[in-house]
């Protein structure tokens, strides 16, 4: 049994977590006395060299999640990023070691152990790298990552790759889209899919939920007669002006939180309302609508784009639901209709 803590693979974080604190949580819990940290995922351009992370050709600090308005990135050092999180010792496993395959990895996370270092952060630049680690970490009793790293570790489980693995059972009923990022990548898919489907979208105003506004229950009743085969949107994605404004007056958590809470109850009336295959965009929007949809498990199913599958997924009350979980920064403009078209 391995547990497996899966991590963005821009490791959104702050300097109080949540990465360091719920990986320490979980070597305590399991006894563990070592572990690896590695977000890469050169698959989406997600890659890390010399233990920074870089996004695309660029390091993560000089690009748009150094804006995020929730976690921005500063700092594109995971050892400096990790080691502010953690009590712990935090070390690297450098490229070099890396390429020269899982035994010069076991050889150096022995070192390290040694040396008393905790949580190594590991460099990773392309798939061959991912499966060279995920043989290294076969007897790991934790493991912090992206889902890139998993790549490499079904075979330690002797599994196979098979296609019949992604197969879901058919879809149908109501489609619809709930999209809480302010990432750049949201901001373009939200616009794509607002230029394809005119009279589609409904605005959540973090101003106006701010103001006391019930925009979760505007959103139903606006929802209730269009709800059919033609996705809708619900989005709180804003313009950095906008969050800034309610963060100050509401503060960053309590501004996040409340943006959260309203998607939430949009997602929940919306699956409520018979929609049965739903996008959800936006790590902290995932995570609050599977929360309020009482989500315990995913049967993950087809990709859509690297890193980002379709899911089946039952919700608190029994009921079949098609869901699709996306990171902010995940996902080209046509992302939200090429999701349903490569849906069964």
């Amino acid at each position: 049994q391995q547990i497996y803590f899966k991590v963005c693979s821009t490791f959104d974080s702050t300097d109080r977590g949540n990465i360091g604190p719920v990986t320490e949580a979980l070597m305590d819990a399991l006894g563990c006395d070592f572990t690896i940290a590695c977000p890469a995922f050169p698959a989406n351009g997600r890659t890390v060299y010399k233990g920074y992370l870089f996004t695309g050709d660029v390091l993560l600090s000089e690009g748009s999640m150094r804006e995020h308005p929730l976690t921005p990135m500063t700092d594109p050092s995971l050892v400096r990023v990790m080691q502010r999180q953690c009590a712990r010792r935090v070390g690297l496993i450098e490229h070099a070691v890396v390429r020269r395959g899982s035994a010069a990895i076991a050889e150096r996370m022995a070192a390290l152990r040694a040396e008393g270092t905790a949580i190594a952060i590991v460099d990773a630049l392309d798939d061959a790298d991912l499966h060279a680690m995920g043989r290294a970490f076969a007897a790991l009793p934790v493991l912090t990552a992206g889902s890139g790293v998993a790549i490499g570790l079904p075979a330690n489980f002797g599994l196979a790759p098979s296609a019949a693995a992604a197969e879901l059972p058919p879809s149908s009923g109501a489609r619809a889209i709930v999209s809480g990022s302010c990432s750049a990548a949201s901001n373009a898919q939200v616009a794509a899919f607002l230029n394809r489907h005119p009279g589609r979208g409904f605005a959540v105003d973090p101003l106006l939920l701010a103001a006391g506004e019930d925009l979760a229950a505007a959103a139903l009743a606006w929802a209730g007669s269009k709800l059919g085969e033609e996705p809708l949107l619900v989005y709180a994605t804003a313009q950095p002006e906008a969050v800034k404004a309610v963060q100050a007056a509401l503060g960053v958590e309590a501004a996040g939180a409340l943006v959260e809470r309203t998607l939430a109850r949009v997602a929940e009336g919306l699956v409520g309302r018979g929609v049965a295959r739903l996008v959800v965009a936006g790590g902290e929007t995932s995570g609050a609508c599977v929360q309020a949809l009482g989500v315990k498990q995913l049967r993950i199913g087809a990709q859509i784009d690297p890193g980002v599958p379709w899911c089946q997924a039952f919700t608190g009350e029994g009921r079949s639901l098609h869901l699709a979980l996306k990171s902010g920064n995940f996902g080209g403009a046509d992302f939200f209709d090429k999701a349903f078209e490569v849906l069964p």
